[in-house]
């Protein structure tokens, strides 16, 4: 398990706009290219883990602010889909 929670987090910590983008279209979530470079730009190089809960509340947090509720609301969805 720690090897899959290493794999996950560093994905989430190298992110790209672009792989935001592929994800989006894949899960069916509504996203903009500006949208998904401001989450990029947020997440990248920060070392979040994913997997602590008020972590991912303050990420959910921030995305809102990006996107709108709605929009959040989805990839928490999607996070918590990865960490469970």
């Amino acid at each position: 398990m720690k090897l899959i929670k290493n794999m996950v987090n560093y994905k989430l910590n190298v992110i790209t706009a672009k792989d935001l983008m592929k994800y989006a279209g894949e899960f069916n979530i509504q996203l903009t290219a500006r949208q998904a470079e401001k989450i990029a730009s947020f997440l990248r190089g920060k070392n979040f883990d994913l997997f602590d809960d008020n972590v991912r509340s303050n990420i959910i947090r921030e995305v809102a602010k990006i996107t709108g509720p709605k929009t959040a609301k989805e990839i928490n969805k999607l996070f918590i889909q990865f960490t469970k």
